[in-house]
């Protein structure tokens, strides 16, 4: 009995779509697909001055909440900078020269941030020099995954102030997926940095 051209040709379709699929599978490589993380949305930038009855001002995002300690009477003049919507604060500790000595402020700042050597890549320093505000200190770079807090800084006039920050997230470090908060905030320190004027130096120029 002879076969009909239609069932052929039904059998010969059938024969060849295994054969590509055959192909098909031996040519993928089956490479691993990259890790991805969440897009992270960020404001718009935009500051509001802090001024108040502080030893120093400043410029912060818009974006931040300052928080105080009122209870903490032996250091009225600390603050911190909260980021609600990234789980991040900027911890800032005021002292006065007047009571301590400046090598022992720096060298305090220097431990904090070495205590985290264990876990960085690498630490970065660069030097804070605006002489025409008497703003002079060290800003620290601190990489690595797991690292707690990623940045760091100490500013003084070196004769009545000392302001230190860090920067630390609420969460479980991953900071290769925190990067792009972290950079942004690190751009709001820069800025806090730069406005930053002392008030016990405005009251001594105006005499």
């Amino acid at each position: 009995m002879l076969s009909s051209p239609k069932g052929s040709f039904v059998y010969s379709f059938f024969i060849l779509m295994i054969m590509i699929s055959f192909a098909s599978c031996q040519n993928d490589p089956g490479y691993p697909r990259p890790r991805g993380y969440m897009r992270i949305d960020l404001p718009a930038r935009a500051y509001v001055t802090f001024d108040s009855t502080f030893p120093y001002q400043f410029e912060y995002s818009s974006a931040a909440r300052l928080r105080f300690d009122e209870a903490n009477q032996h250091n009225p003049y600390w603050m911190n900078i909260d980021y609600p919507a990234y789980h991040a604060s900027v911890y800032l500790s005021h002292k006065s020269l007047d009571s301590l000595p400046l090598y022992n402020l720096q060298k305090d700042a220097h431990e904090m941030v070495f205590k985290h050597a264990p876990k960085a890549l690498g630490i970065k320093e660069s030097t804070i020099d605006r002489k025409g505000q008497k703003v002079y200190g060290l800003a620290y770079t601190i990489d690595g995954r797991d690292v707690a807090s990623p940045f760091q800084f100490w500013v003084t006039d070196s004769t009545h102030n000392f302001l230190r920050g860090a920067l630390y997230f609420d969460v479980t470090p991953n900071n290769d997926s925190l990067q792009p908060v972290i950079d942004y905030i690190v751009a709001d320190i820069d800025r806090l940095v730069a406005t930053l004027r002392w008030k016990h130096q405005e009251r001594n120029s105006s005499k």
